[in-house]
């Protein structure tokens, strides 16, 4: 039986077109869900998301499976651990980055603000569905994600440029760039 059509990106090796197939582009809206989908997408920058993907396991132990409470409370101490760590990408800017996004994440909680419900209004509390042809058209950030991303960091965010936002975005369904040809389209468009 042949391989269903999916988008190129998703065809490199097996881990990428399980992930393509059950996660990527489905409308996420549990803020903590968000909140580790975003902090490993800046985990990524740089390299390539079946890096992060393959290490994803060992992220969830060496984070405290990204509770932003345990995480802001991350000294020095074990800053150095994690960055001891062979399971995670070990560069200092990006873990460092991680437990200030916690902290941020937290000052947003305590001003009453929900993650999931920050994020979605940027869309209007509706994924945008796309129609590519074809992934040379897909672009690598947008005007929205570029806002969100401003707030992000107006709010003590980082690695939230609009680049690492826009792929947050499609990874988390609040944009559906699933192309025309790929059978997740029409499912993915159909849960909006």
């Amino acid at each position: 039986m042949p391989d269903p059509s999916r988008c190129a990106w998703a065809r490199k090796n097996a881990l990428l077109a399980a992930y393509h197939d059950r996660e990527w582009g489905v409308p996420l809206h549990d803020s903590r869900k968000l909140f580790e989908l975003l902090l490993l997408e800046g985990a990524q920058a740089g390299l390539s998301w079946d890096t992060i993907l393959a290490k994803r396991a060992n992220y969830r132990r060496a984070f405290d499976r990204f509770d932003p409470r345990k995480m802001a409370l991350y000294d020095a101490r074990k800053i150095n651990t994690l960055l001891a760590d062979p399971g995670i990408v070990r560069n200092r800017l990006k873990v460092e980055a991680a437990v200030g996004n916690a902290r941020a994440y937290l000052a947003m909680r305590a001003a009453g603000i929900d993650f999931s419900e920050f994020v979605w209004s940027f869309v209007d509390g509706r994924p945008i569905v796309n129609a590519w042809r074809d992934s040379a058209r897909v672009p690598a950030s947008t005007p929205i994600s570029d806002a969100l991303g401003k707030e992000l960091k107006r709010r003590g965010f980082r690695f939230v440029g609009p680049t690492i936002v826009y792929a947050f975005m499609q990874a988390a369904g609040l944009v559906n760039d699933h192309l025309r040809s790929c059978f997740r389209h029409p499912d993915v468009s159909a849960r909006t």
